[in-house]
This record gives C-alpha cells, structure tokens and sequence, in this order.
C-alpha cells in the first residue's frame, strides 16, 4: 500500500520587530511609479548597541536573487583596525560598489576615483627634473585619463588608404583626445571637464587659491599635502563619493524617530510633509528616522517580499540604446558618404581638393596628389602628368615664399573631362586631356626656370577640375569652383572644356556668371563666344575648317562629290553636340549639292557601299567612333575609297597606338590638325631659325623629369602631341598678361611685395585682348588673333595631315594642305603645303 504525499510544510521566518514592514517599504520605494517621480528619503536606522540583526536582514534580502539585484555595502566599522581613517573607509565602500556583482552594469564615480588617485602621486621637488612637478602630473593624469583606450589600432595593408586610415585612427586614439584633455582640465570649455569644474568649485582646501585645476591636483598629491588641515583633506574625500552617489549633504541629526513597525505609515507621513518642508529648508528634510528594538517576530510565509529587487531601467534608460544611436548614425553617415566619396575619390581637409561622386564620376577640382583624377587602367600618362603639375605646385609654392612673395602669382583651373570613358587597358582614352595638361604643365615648369632675382617673372598653380565624361556634371563642377574663386584671389581663370556641347556651353555661361575668363585650346564649334563675354578660344572655328576641307577637295584631290558621315559618340545627339552640328552644317554651306551623301554612322552599320568611292569621303564625327569606322572599311579589302578625310576629332584616335593596330594598313588617312606648326620637324626649323618662342618650348618638351616620355629628343621618340602645345599657348598668354599689370601696378619698384587683390580675372582679360590688339599673340600653334567684338581667333593657321600606313605608329604624318597666318602679315588664304 502506498503511503500519501505529503508537502514539507513551510518555515515561519523569524525577523527583528519591524522587519517585514521594513522590507515591505523598501520594496515599494524599489518600484518605480508609471508616471512622474517618486520622492526617496535617506533612511537612517538607530538599534540598540550590540544589534546587527536589522543589518544581517538588508544583507540576507538585499543579496537573495540571483539576477539584477539592488547595489548595495554592509561595512561593520567595529571590526575594523583602529588606524582606519576616512580615506580607507571609502576606498572600501568604492571598491565593493565598483563590483559588477549586482545583476547590472557597476556604479561611476568619477569625482571620488580622481580624488584618490591624487592622494597616491608622489612629485619630485626638484624642479629642474624632466620627470617632475607639473609637468609630470600632466603627464600622468592625461594617461589615466585615458586608461581605457588600449592599445593604438591597427589597420592592415599596404595601400595608401590603409596608411591614411592608420594616421586618421591615431589621431583620434591619441593626438585628439590629448587635445581633448588640455581643453577639458582647462574648465573654460561648456560640457567638457565637468569633474574639473566640480574640484575648483566645491568649499574644501580653498580651491579658488590654485587658480587652475592643475595647481588643486598638485596639493592633493603625497608630500604637497602636507601643508593642508587632515580634516579638509577627509571632508573632500567624503564630499567627492557622496558626488558620485548624488548626495550634496552630510545627514544631519534628525528630530525623532518612529518605530520600524511603522516603516510604511513614517513613509506616508514623510512624503506629505516633504514639500513644506522644503520650501522651509528644514535641515531634516529628506531623512526619515526608523527605530528598531530587539525583539524577534513571527512572520506567516508570504507576509514579507522574498527578495529586495532592482526594477529593470527602462528601454531609453538601456545601454544598448546609445551603441544603437551610434551605430544608426554611423550607417547612415557610411551610406551618405558611399554616395558621396570612393577610396579614388575622397576630400583632402589639408589642401585645396574638393570632389564629389556625381552619376558614378569623381567631380570637382584638386591641386595636391592626394586626390588624382581617373584611376582606371591605361590611363598612367594621364595620372602621371597630373602628380607631375601637383609638385610643380608645391616647387612654385616654395619659390613664391623664398621671394617673400614678390613675385606675381596666380592660380589657373585646368577643367576637363578626366572620367566616365569605357577602355581597354592598353587603351589611352584621355588623350586631349592629358596633352592639355602637359601644355600646362610646359608652362608652369619654363616659369620655374626663370631666376631667382626674377622678381617681374610670375609663377604659376594650377588646379585639377573635373565635369565629368562629355562635360556632363559642368554645372557642379563650376559651383565648386565658384567657391574656390570667391575664397582664393590668385584664381584668374579656366583652361580646357574640351568638347563642344551643350552642357560646355551651359559650364560657360555659368563661369561668365562668375566671373572667370576661359581659354579653350580646341573648342572650335562656332560662336561658342556667344555663351561667354569672358571666353577666347586658341583654335579656328568650324567654319575655317569646312573652308579648308573644301578648298582641298578642289584644288588638291580635285573631286566634284563627298560623300560625310557624322557620329556624336554615346548617349549623345546631334542637338547636343555643337562640335559636329556646326561642322556638318559648315560642310553643307560649302559644299552645297555636292555633297552627295550625309549620314550618320553608327557603330556596327557596314559601309560597303563605300568601297572604292572616288570622291571625297569625309568623316565629321568623334574620335571614339572612328575606330569602328575604319574596321568598317576594312571590309572593302584591296578596294578602299580612295580619299578618306577627316576632322580634328580624329587626332585622339591617331596619338592611341592601340587602336591603330587594327586599321586597314592600305588605307590613306587626311586629317585635320589645330598644331600644325608644332610637330617635331616645324619646331627644329623653328629653332634653327632662332624662333625664340618655338625654340624654347622645343627645350622645355624634352627636358628631364616633365612629360613623359619627353618628345623630339635626337630626331626620335614620340609625337609632341595636337592639344600641347595650343594649351601651353592659352596658359602664357594669360601669364604674359599678369606680368605685364604687375609691371604697370608696380612700376619700377619690381621689390614690392605682390598682392593678388590688386588684380582680378576680368582684368587679366581686358590686358589680354589690349595685349592682342597691337598685332596678336605669337603663340607656338600659330598667331592669335580676336575681332573687336569676337572671341574665336582670325585667320588662325589650321593644316591638314596624312598618313599613309595608319597601323605604322612610327611614320609621321606628312603636311598636305593649310590655311591661315603662321606667324605675320595677313591671310595668305589655303594653299598645298611644300613638298
């Protein structure tokens, strides 16, 4: 027979009197209410001598759950030595708070952990030291400060931005919580340094007698203190953790007292009289005085709480709440900034670069290389020449400040189209690009061969800007630098702009806006003056062009039909770009009816039915497209058209020996060139007939160290390139200019220090054309020339170019035909070149 279950039948718990109504008051004043605040009295519990049972009862319930429980110190003083003094006693109390030991993140002091620490710091007296005095303790507080910091982080990698993040991760681990630090124990800062401020403002030790914070913290230290009374020295210590706990009084003796028994109804009574008793700052207001006796009482179970708890904080009281504010903000900021910037495309806070991701294309202007524009493959050259201009600005830099800024100095934008070209990588796609900046680059290095006592002789920086492929993002490119020129008087103008379309001619109208003059060494669509006030181009509009190709077709291939195909390269129209629409309509204005076939060409579209075609066949489009042309035509075999002529353009495709590999090698190409004049064999016979200008810039193309590689060295090596020189010309002819206002500013005292405010962009124009209007400028491309009313040059020479064999990289091409004035007298007109 099984015998019943019985229950273990529960324990009757045995409390001092009070006990459970004390318990049950503290776990009401544990709870917080749902809304407002809730008054807490400081309790102070008064027992017969010899009692510790009310003590062991906090103890026993304040540390019976094993989760979050209330933070909390039974310190028995009697037990202790007798040497303890106040010091020992709160370092105690500190130690057993700072435990992680309650179920909850530990309590922060942070007055009474610093007041401590000084106590411990032992300073040299001698003051001659390198480890002694003030200096030492600035020293060591600065690293207790910062004990928690660890170790430096570490970033791996070799690559420039590994090393960037290095230095930007030690200034933030060391450098600025340094200056941090000063700032803080300075007490002058808001909302930094608060404990500091605390130290200099509470009454102990007279701390307004140290001035600073630092000279407090001396007298604190082991031996300095000496001189202070014991019992200030303790107050502090006791004023500091009750800081810490945020208590701002010592209890003061109460009036009377109630039983423990009555725990709850003391509470009640104490709450309704706190208000009044407030207003009459009575000392006593905030303490309620229980008494216990010793006498032990029976509890039934359940008429006690079963443990002392800590309520939970609530959620926006939580530590995950800050690290997830963080963390957000930090997305966030990463996801603006992956927008914004790329590893290639980043601000450099330390000089003058400010770029921007805009459609995929790193937009905006840079003179330092630290932000260098375009890093896709095959485009060393280009990178190459933009580092080269950079320390040629740092070398200006240096020159200016070792003249004690005598010198005139300016500043000229170079703004381009740098990025957003689809290429191989043994495919050199930015050619224009990168021959104008080695024209500037010229220019800029002949001006750093001038002598040191030169003090008439300018000096040159230059700035880096990119808008994008085809100009597309001119308009924030040119608000970028709108703020560059308002902040930097030596801006004095705009180089470049490349293709003629739309959008250059909305970037134009934007820079007149401004107030910046542009010079643009191939910009040739007509009346693109029109756009600008502030605009002159260095090459010969469309419609000399169509005169020349046309004057060709009759007096040298002596055809009476052309056939012209037109391309406007990708994602772009015949509306958009007035490169080609000008062309195609000068070509229909000269030739009229001849002109047989006008088309546009498209890449894929065969062109068979050109195979031996006697007229001339004209290509008026862009250079990315003639690559596809031509192996169109290769398709005609032993029976190509027998006159293939084309557009300025082309000179792009013909400097790019990877895409010459491919053409048909029995096919004749006649292009035309803006820079006739500065080939190779025009400037040697140039030199040798003492053309000064032409010869010294045949010099400067072949030194050591500035393109690469250098050009015309010993009758070898590559081309000078088309756009070299027509950029090197538009670059001095805005320096001649400010040489010659400064000349005029300054009179004949040449030694007075230059002031770029003196001078401003339109009046660096003005100089040029009243320069211009005494005969032109005797540019290296050819003389240039401007109408009264016109910023397209007169009668500027312009030739046309053949070559035979166009896979032969090593030929060069032949003159055939010109127009326009070399270097004096009036238009000669278009005639066949000299054989």
């Amino acid at each position: 027979m099984r015998e019943p279950a019985t229950r273990p039948r529960p324990v009757r718990e045995q409390l001092p009197a009070g006990g459970p109504e004390l318990l049950t008051l503290l776990a009401r004043l544990l709870r917080r209410p749902r809304r407002g605040d809730r008054r807490l009295p400081l309790l102070w519990l008064v027992r017969p001598a010899g009692d510790g049972a009310v003590a062991a009862l906090l103890r026993r319930f304040a540390a019976r759950r094993a989760g979050r429980r209330v933070p909390h110190v039974v310190l028995d003083l009697t037990g202790r030595p007798a040497g303890d003094d106040v010091a020992a006693v709160l370092r105690e109390l500190h130690r057993q708070l700072s435990v992680e030991a309650f179920g909850a993140p530990r309590l922060r002091f942070r007055h009474y952990p610093l007041a401590d620490w000084l106590m411990h710091q032992t300073l040299a007296v001698d003051l001659d030291a390198a480890d002694s005095g003030r200096t030492a303790l600035v020293r060591r507080l600065r690293d207790w400060r910062g004990r928690r910091t660890g170790e430096d982080p570490q970033v791996g990698g070799d690559s420039g931005l590994g090393t960037a993040l290095h230095v930007l991760l030690w200034l933030l681990w060391r450098a600025v919580p340094s200056v941090v630090f000063r700032i803080a124990v300075s007490g002058r800062v808001p909302l930094v340094g608060r404990q500091y401020r605390w130290f200099m403002r509470q009454q102990y030790l007279a701390p307004r007698q140290s001035v600073t914070f630092l000279g407090f913290a001396e007298r604190l230290t082991a031996g300095w203190r000496d001189g202070e009374h014991p019992a200030q020295v303790e107050k502090l210590l006791l004023h500091a953790f009750l800081e810490d706990l945020r208590l701002a009084y010592r209890p003061p003796e109460p009036a009377a007292s109630r039983p423990l028994a009555e725990a709850d109804e003391a509470y009640e009574e104490w709450a309704e009289a706190l208000p009044e008793n407030r207003r009459l700052r009575r000392p006593g207001a905030w303490l309620m005085l229980l008494e216990a006796d010793d006498r032990d009482v029976d509890v039934p179970v359940g008429g006690v709480p079963p443990a002392l708890v800590a309520p939970d904080p609530p959620w926006w009281a939580r530590r995950f709440l800050p690290a997830a504010v963080a963390l957000t903000l930090v997305a966030g900021l990463g996801v603006w900034a992956h927008g914004r910037w790329a590893p290639d495309c980043r601000p450099w806070p330390t000089d003058r670069v400010a770029v921007r991701l805009v459609g995929g294309e790193c937009v905006g202007y840079s003179d330092t290389a630290g932000q260098v524009f375009n890093s896709e493959p095959g485009q060393d050259r280009l990178r190459a020449v933009q580092r080269r201009i950079f320390a040629q600005n740092r070398a200006a830099e240096e020159v200016w400040r070792r003249s004690e800024h005598r010198r005139p100095y300016l500043t000229l934008v170079y703004l381009g189209s740098l990025t957003g070209n689809r290429t191989r990588t043994d495919e050199e796609s930015y050619v224009s690009e990168r021959e104008e900046l080695e024209g500037m680059a010229t220019a800029q290095y002949a001006l750093l061969q001038e002598s040191a006592a030169a003090d008439d002789a300018a000096l040159l920086h230059i700035v880096v800007a990119n808008a994008g492929r085809q100009m597309r993002h001119a308009d924030d490119a040119v608000r970028m630098l709108e703020g560059l020129a308002r902040d930097d008087p030596t801006v004095l103008g705009v180089v470049g702009l490349v293709d003629s379309r739309t959008s250059t001619a909305a970037a134009l109208r934007e820079l007149n806006r401004v107030g910046l003059p542009v010079l643009a060494p191939t910009l040739s669509a007509d009346r693109m003056d029109a756009n600008s006030s502030l605009y002159l181009a260095m090459s010969a509009p469309n419609r000399d062009q169509a005169r020349m190709v046309e004057a060709y077709a009759r007096q040298v291939l002596r055809v009476g039909e052309a056939h012209v195909y037109w391309t406007t390269g990708e994602g772009s129209s015949l509306a958009d770009d007035l490169y080609v629409a000008t062309l195609v309509d000068g070509l229909r204005e000269r030739f009229g009816d001849r002109i047989t076939r006008l088309d546009e060409w498209r890449s894929g579209r065969r062109l068979t039915q050109e195979c031996g075609y006697p007229g001339m066949l004209f290509f008026a489009g862009r250079w990315s497209e003639f690559d596809g042309f031509m192996r169109a035509l290769k398709e005609c075999g032993a029976n190509p058209p027998r006159h293939l002529v084309a557009d300025d353009s082309v000179n792009r495709y013909m400097a790019n020996p990877g895409l010459r590999a491919s053409a048909p090698g029995n096919l004749p190409v006649t292009y035309v060139s803006k820079a006739a004049l500065a080939t190779c064999a025009s400037l040697r016979a140039a030199q040798a007939g003492r053309d000064d200008a032409r010869g010294s810039f045949l010099t400067w193309i072949g030194a050591d160290g500035l393109l690469d590689p250098p050009r015309c060295r010993a009758g070898t090596g590559p081309p000078v390139g088309e756009r070299v020189s027509l950029a090197y010309d538009a670059t001095m002819m805005t320096v001649r200019a400010l040489e010659s206002l400064a000349a005029r500013l300054r009179h004949a005292d040449t030694g007075r220090r230059w002031e770029p405010r003196s001078v401003n962009p339109v009046g660096v124009h003005a100089e040029v054309l009243r320069q211009n209007a005494a005969g032109g400028y005797p540019g290296v491309s050819g003389l240039i020339r401007y109408a009264p009313d016109s910023g397209e040059p007169v009668a500027k020479r312009l030739a046309l170019l053949t070559v035979a064999k166009v896979p032969d990289v090593d030929a060069a091409p032949v003159e055939v035909f010109h127009c326009g004035v070399a270097d004096t007298g009036p238009d000669p007109g278009c005639r066949a070149a000299p054989r």
